[in-house]
């Protein structure tokens, strides 16, 4: 089998029609096996502010309790997962929803701090590849969301570290975190490769800067848990083979 990519799909535009149209026809379009995990924070906050919860965060993590942890689940493994794989399998991709709970697929342990609690918030302990590549094999797209076992319970992950986490345990030729920014910009044009050498000299002189920062340190994180280049890009930079691409240098 060719060695699968695995496509992270921020939750920016998770709910635009079109853009899932566009999303989902993009990736009945690849030739290599497919692994889709996706996030949803903003529908997330949305719900929680709905519901009279203020969303809360730590250096950009969100942290959950009991009742946020409800309405994380109620969003990301209903609504937004379920949304996404009916836009992939309308157009003929054999797409599956999961959670990181089902199967036991993704392990977590709760995210420790110092001097906070992060709550049901969660981080990666153990990714069950073989279930992955059971489902590959057999053609399905898998379309994660999460949400991961812990301890007795349920608990969030962020999107990003579940991504790099599953691209490792596959042995993913790439994983490719899609967001709204069509790369790493440089002089003022996206920058086509990069190595993490490079990304830190590019951080530390402020080239790299703000939201950008976080993005390229979960593409950084993936290349250094095995996988052999990740990509930051948009939609239209998925269906080009446009983006930035991290690699180790050579």
């Amino acid at each position: 089998m060719t060695r699968p990519v695995l496509i992270k799909v921020s939750g920016h535009e998770l709910d635009d029609p079109a853009y899932l149209r566009e999303l989902a026809a993009a990736v009945r379009r690849l030739e290599a096996p497919t692994i889709i995990v996706h996030g949803g924070g903003r529908e997330i906050s949305a719900l929680q502010q709905l519901m009279g919860i203020e969303p809360r965060y730590l250096d950009g993590v969100r942290i959950t309790d009991a009742e946020s942890l409800a309405v994380v689940e109620m969003v990301l493994c209903g609504a937004v997962n379920t949304r996404l794989v009916r836009f992939l399998v309308e157009a003929g991709v054999e797409a599956l929803g999961l959670s990181g709970i089902d199967r036991g697929l993704v392990r977590a342990e709760k995210m420790p701090h110092p001097d906070v609690d992060m709550g049901f918030t969660g981080r990666v302990t153990r990714v069950r590849g073989d279930i992955l590549r059971e489902l590959l094999a057999q053609g399905i797209t898998p379309v994660i969301a999460p949400v991961c076992l812990g301890d007795g319970t349920a608990l969030n992950v962020n999107a990003d570290h579940v991504a790099g986490a599953a691209a490792a345990a596959i042995g993913a030729a790439r994983a490719v975190f899609l967001t709204n920014v069509a790369g790493v910009l440089v002089g003022g044009q996206v920058a086509a490769a990069l190595t993490p050498e490079q990304t830190a000299a590019l951080i530390a002189d402020g080239t790299i800067f703000g939201g950008m920062i976080p993005k390229v340190q979960t593409a950084l994180d993936a290349l250094a848990a095995g996988v052999p280049e990740t990509v930051i890009t948009d939609l239209a930079g998925l269906k080009t083979g446009g983006g930035t691409v991290f690699h180790a240098a050579r």
